[in-house]
C-alpha cells in the first residue's frame, strides 16, 4: 500500500472491493519522456463484463487525464516516434480494429476495417509504417488485400449462416485454451502512415500456411515482431512450419521479411523456442529470447544476440541460472533490461551487451512492462505486491532512492483496506532442498489464538506463488475469510534455478508432494494453526495436487480442486499442446511408467469431502477431468459439489461468474473449517 495512506480504521477486503479496484496494465513511455499512457480496466458487474480506457500522465507523476474512452475495450496503447499519435486496439465500433489518437487529446480515428479484425499495433521507428496482426484464412493471404478481404468476410459470414456447425478437423493443432482455431492463421500485416491517417491499403507480409506469432501464450512475451531502425524489415516469432507438428513441438524461431522485396529469412535454427525479437536502436544488433532444450515449455529463457553484420549468434545470460521476461533497449544500445522472478518475486534486470552478470535495477514484489528513458536515467515499470494492486512506478538509477508510484489508481479504496503482509519462511524439503513459503495471516491476527489453515497448490506446475496482486486467486480475499493462507513453492517452481523447475518433471507425485508435506509439517508446529482445521486448494497442476492429495493424505477436512487434472491418459489424448504431456510424463503407448502418478490410479483410497469446478471452455485441462473427478466422489459416497461454468475456460472472468466461483468457494470451506 501507498505510504501513509493508511486509514485510522481500516477493515478487511471484501468479494466486492475486487471488483470495485480498477486494474492498471500496459504502462507505455512517451519518446521524449515526459508522458506515460496506460490501460485502466473496470469492472461493470451489473453487465457481467469489463471496459478498458486508455490514460496518460506526466511521467513524474501527477494528474491523469483520459486520452481514449467507449463502453468498450480501448487498449494496447502504442506512441508514435514523434510522440504526436497513439494507435491503439478498439472494439467501440463492434468489431476489434485499429484506431489512432492526438496523444494532446482529441477525437479517435479509425484506421482499419479488416472483415477479420486488427490488433496489437506496432510503429515502424521511421513513423511512416504500422504493423499489426489479423488472424486470416491462408488460402486467401497472397491475394491483393482487397480480394482476400472480400474472400474472408464471405467464408466468414457463410459459416455464420449455416445451420450447420460441425468442424471437420484433418490436423493438430486445432483449438487452443478456450477457442478454436478454425482454418485460421495470425498473419502480419504492414499499414502505411503519415501524419496519423493511413496512406494505402494493409499488405499482408507473411502470407502462406503457417501463423506468425506464437500460436500458444506460453511463447508470448508481449509484441511478438519488431521493425529494424530504417523501417525496412519486420523480424518476427514464428512457430515450426510443419502445422501438425505444433501441438507436441515447442520449436519457434526469429524470421525476418524484408518489406520492398516481401523476401523472408530465417535467422534462428534451433529446435526450441526463439522468441520475442527487439532490435537495437543502432540496428547492430537483433536481440530476442530463446531456450535451449526442444519440447520443453518451461526451460531456461536466455538473452541472445544476434550480430546483422557477421550473423554471430551468443547468449549474454548462458551463465545465470534466471529465466529472462520481456526484453527493452537502452537508447544507447549498450545494455537491455528485463523483468525475470527470483524467489517468489519478480525484478528488474539489466544486462551490457560487452558481457558479464545482471545486476539488479529494482527488486521487490513483482514488475513487468519495463521501459527506460531516452536518457537512460530512469526506468518506468508496472509493480504490484500482494497488498498491491498494479500500479506505474518509476526508478531513478543514478540517485538510486526508493521507487515512487507514477500512479495512484485505487488509493481511496485502498486506504480503506487492512492488508497484510505476506511472511516468507524457508522449510527444508524432499533432500533437505530449501523450499520457500509465502504465509499470510488474516486481517486482526492474534498469535494467541488458533485459526484454520488454507494450503494452496500453484498450478503450471512450472510456475510459482509470487509476491503479486491477483484479480483471481486473491491471497488477501481469502485471508479476510479468517484463514492463515499458505503458499509453498516446491519443486517445480520457476525462480529457483533450474534444476529446481526441472525435478517436478515425470514426478509429479514424488519430491514436490514431499516438498509439500514438509511445508505442512511445518504449519502444523505453529501454535496459532488449527491442525483439525485445515483445508487445500488448487487449479490446474494445484488442482491434479488436490486429486492427488485425496489417495495420499487425510490432513485435509476438505479440497478445492479447479480445473484438475485427474486420469493421465484421457488427459494426453483431449489436451490441446501435447508437448506438455510428452515433456512431463512421455507418450502413453511408449512409456510403460505413463500413468505413474495418475491421482484416479489410487481412487479406492477417496475419502475427503471436494468441492470440484470445471468449466466447458477449458481446452487445456479439458471438462471430462472434472466430470471423472465427481462421479468417481459421487459413487464412493464422498460428500462432493461441482461448479460447471458453459462459458468459461481455464480460468473464471466473467464478473457475475467470479462472484458465484468465491461464494461457492467460501461457503464450501465454511461448512468444514468455521465449525
Amino acid at each position: 500500500m501507498f505510504a501513509g495512506l493508511a486509514s485510522a480504521v481500516a477493515r478487511p477486503l471484501e468479494l466486492e472491493d475486487l471488483f470495485r479496484l480498477k486494474r492498471v496494465s500496459d504502462p507505455q513511455l512517451s519518446p521524449d519522456g515526459r508522458t506515460v499512457a496506460y490501460v485502466v480496466t473496470e469492472v461493470l458487474k451489473a453487465e457481467n463484463r469489463t471496459q478498458s480506457d486508455i490514460w496518460v500522465i506526466p511521467a513524474e507523476g501527477g494528474e491523469a487525464r483520459l486520452l481514449a474512452g467507449s463502453p468498450k475495450h480501448d487498449r494496447h496503447p502504442r506512441w508514435s516516434p514523434d510522440g504526436q499519435w497513439i494507435a491503439f486496439e478498439s472494439n467501440r465500433g463492434g468489431s476489434t480494429q485499429l484506431w489512432i489518437v492526438p496523444a494532446s487529446g482529441g477525437e479517435a480515428r479509425q484506421l482499419t476495417d479488416l472483415s477479420t479484425e486488427a490488433g496489437q499495433a506496432v510503429w515502424a521507428p521511421t513513423g511512416d509504417q504500422l504493423a499489426f496482426v489479423s488472424e486470416v484464412f491462408p488460402e486467401f493471404s497472397d491475394r491483393p488485400f482487397a480480394e482476400a478481404d472480400r474472400l474472408n468476410k464471405e467464408k466468414l459470414a457463410a459459416r455464420a449462416a449455416s445451420p450447420v456447425k460441425a468442424r471437420v478437423i484433418t490436423q493438430l493443432l486445432y483449438r487452443h485454451w478456450d477457442s478454436w482455431v478454425d482454418g485460421k492463421r495470425k498473419h502480419l500485416f504492414v499499414l502505411p502512415m503519415k501524419a496519423g491517417a493511413a496512406t494505402g491499403e494493409p499488405r499482408n507480409v507473411t502470407p502462406g500456411e503457417n501463423d506468425a506469432v506464437p500460436t500458444s501464450a506460453t511463447f508470448e512475451e508481449g509484441d511478438e515482431f519488431d521493425f529494424s531502425p530504417d523501417g525496412r524489415e519486420l523480424a518476427f516469432a514464428a512457430p515450426h512450419h510443419v502445422t501438425r507438428e505444433q501441438a507436441w513441438s515447442t520449436n519457434h524461431d526469429i524470421w525476418t521479411v524484408d518489406l520492398s522485396t516481401g523476401e523472408r529469412r530465417k535467422v534462428t535454427t534451433s529446435p526450441a523456442a526463439d522468441t520475442h525479437p527487439r532490435y537495437s536502436p543502432d540496428g547492430k544488433y537483433l536481440a530476442y529470447r530463446a531456450q535451449a532444450r526442444a519440447g520443453f515449455e518451461a526451460d531456461r529463457w536466455q538473452v541472445r544476440l544476434h550480430s546483422r553484420n557477421s550473423g554471430e549468434d551468443w547468449s549474454l545470460t548462458a551463465d545465470w541460472d534466471v529465466s529472462v521476461g520481456a526484453l527493452d533497449w537502452a537508447a544507447d544500445s549498450q545494455s537491455l533490461v528485463f523483468p525475470a522472478q527470483e524467489a517468489g518475486t519478480e525484478p528488474v534486470f539489466e544486462v551490457p551487451v560487452a558481457g558479464g552478470t545482471p545486476r539488479k535495477l529494482h527488486g521487490g514484489g513483482v514488475n513487468g512492462d519495463v521501459s527506460r528513458s531516452a536518457d537512460g536515467r530512469q526506468i518506468y515499470f508496472l509493480h504490484s505486491s500482494y497488498t498491491q494492486p498494479p500500479e506505474v512506478w518509476r526508478a531513478d538509477l543514478v540517485t538510486r532512492r526508493a521507487p515512487m508510484p507514477v500512479t495512484r489508481t485505487n488509493e481511496t479504496l485502498l486506504a480503506e483496506l487492512e492488508l497484510p503482509a505476506a511472511e516468507t519462511v524457508t522449510v527444508p524439503g524432499a533432500g533437505g532442498t530449501p523450499v520457500q513459503m509465502y504465509i499470510l495471516k488474516p486481517p486482526g491476527f492474534d498469535a494467541a489464538k488458533k485459526y484454520p489453515l488454507v494450503f494452496w497448490v500453484h498450478g503450471g506446475p512450472q510456475s510459482a506463488f509470487l509476491d503479486s496482486w491477483s484479480t483471481r486467486w486473491n491471497p488477501q480475499l481469502w485471508a479476510a475469510q479468517g484463514y492463515v493462507l499458505a503458499m509453498p513453492n516446491p519443486r517445480g517452481s520457476t525462480g529457483f534455478g533450474q534444476q529446481f523447475t526441472d525435478e517436478i518433471s515425470h514426478d509429479w507425485g514424488g519430491k514436490v508432494f514431499e516438498d509439500l508435506m514438509a511445508a505442512l509439517a511445518h504449519l502444523e508446529k505453529q501454535p496459532w494453526i488449527d491442525t483439525d482445521r485445515m483445508a487445500a486448494a488448487g487449479a490446474s497442476y494445484g488442482g491434479y495436487m488436490m486429486n492427488w492429495f485425496q489417495g495420499h493424505t487425510d490432513k485435509f477436512k476438505t479440497l478445492v480442486t479447479h480445473c484438475g487434472v485427474y486420469e493421465f491418459t484421457s488427459m494426453y489424448g483431449t489436451t490441446e499442446e501435447t508437448w506438455f504431456d510428452e515433456w512431463d510424463h512421455g507418450i502413453p503407448w511408449q512409456n510403460p511408467d505413463f500413468e505413474k502418478f495418475s491421482p484416479h490410479r489410487h481412487a479406492a483410497k477417496f475419502r475427503t469431502p471436494n468441492l470440484i469446478i470445471h468449466n466447458e471452455l477449458d481446452f487445456r485441462v479439458p471438462l471430462n477431468q472434472g466430470l471423472s473427478l465427481f462421479t468417481t466422489l459421487q459413487r464412493q459416497g464422498v460428500p462432493s459439489k461441482l461448479l460447471y461454468f458453459p462459458d468459461e475456460g481455464h480460468w473464471v472472468l466473467k464478473p457475475a461468474n467470479s462472484e458465484l466461483w468465491h461464494t461457492t468457494v467460501f461457503d464450501w470451506l465454511a461448512e468444514y473449517l468455521q465449525k
